[in-house]
């Protein structure tokens, strides 16, 4: 029989495994199930299902899901962490392809870095880190360079990009947030918070689609068996399983350790989009994405010399 440490570590490869692997899917599945759902109404329906589902089976478990501060803090950490971030990448989507999306939102991980305050001394110990910080700003730069360089890409494109920018500050906030906060108590179930994070960020979506008039531009039957399936793989996968995952490592590993899911999801994305989307990849975009991986992997070497001292 596998002993404690051994399952915890199991635990957190396969955690690991799916903020990686299956958060990176989402952004294909996001653009898909936009070909019929309008952006808030995909949200409301994807977190509301997911966050009802979870908690109910918290309570099941004989979990007390509706403790007083879990609620409190969950629904800040669901506001800031999820809504805004989701509604970003959303939006952006209705602009540029899920595989620029993902690779800009790989600068996530750098913002986190910068903006963990009390982890600075730790992270900023030698050039390791800051040689790797400004790889990853470097690419992303690059990223963004792109698109006044292509004379062929319209204004619209670069609102895509702006949003994208401002939720990848609101994902480094919302995840500090939950880091240091919401999820600070041993106590506290990361599942039960991660459900209630949901719930709440499902009540702002609804509140948008319904001022925008969303359900009225859109008819039940009218939408493709796909797009359901896109909008069921997102509730499953990408809700249920890979962001409890992300709420319950940011409760037993580091937050800058946890972003480096950032890093490896425009791969993912990138791999879907192209093979199964037949999106386009510029060079410039494959070039800003191996300077982001060439910081991550200068952190990560950091974070090895760091251990065997």
């Amino acid at each position: 029989m596998l002993n404690k440490i051994d399952k915890k570590s199991i635990q957190i490869i396969f955690a690991y495994f799916l903020i990686y692997v299956v958060w990176g899917s989402t952004y294909y599945f996001i653009g898909y199930a936009l070909n019929d759902f309008p952006p808030f109404l995909l949200g409301a329906v994807r977190f509301s299902i997911a966050g009802v589902l979870l908690l109910a089976w918290r309570y099941y478990k004989g979990v007390n899901v509706f403790e007083k501060s879990l609620v409190k803090k969950s629904a800040v950490s669901g506001l800031v962490l999820l809504f805004i971030d989701m509604a970003v990448i959303m939006l952006a989507q209705s602009y540029v392809t899920s595989s620029l999306v993902a690779i800009i939102a790989s600068s996530t991980t750098i913002w986190i870095l910068l903006l963990d305050f009390p982890m600075w001394k730790k992270n900023f110990k030698n050039p390791f880190t800051i040689g790797g910080i400004v790889l990853g700003f470097l690419g992303v730069l690059l990223l963004y360079l792109e698109q006044y360089l292509n004379e062929n890409i319209a204004d619209i494109h670069n609102i895509g990009i702006y949003i994208l920018i401002f939720g990848c500050i609101s994902w480094a906030l919302g995840t500090l947030y939950t880091k240091y906060f919401s999820m600070r108590e041993t106590s506290t179930d990361a599942f039960a918070g991660a459900a209630w994070q949901m719930i709440f960020a499902s009540l702002m979506f609804w509140i948008f689609s319904t001022s925008l008039g969303e359900m009225k531009t859109i008819e039940a039957k009218e939408i493709s068996i796909s797009s359901w399936a896109a909008v069921v793989y997102l509730i499953i996968f990408g809700s249920i399983f890979a962001y409890t995952a992300y709420i319950w490592l940011l409760k037993v590993r580091p937050a800058a350790e946890v972003a480096t899911h950032a890093y490896v999801n425009p791969v993912i994305a990138i791999i879907l989009g192209v093979s199964l989307g037949n999106e386009l990849v510029t060079g410039i975009q494959i070039g800003g994405l191996v300077l982001i991986l060439a910081s991550v992997t200068l952190v990560q070497l950091n974070k090895l010399r760091l251990v065997r001292k």
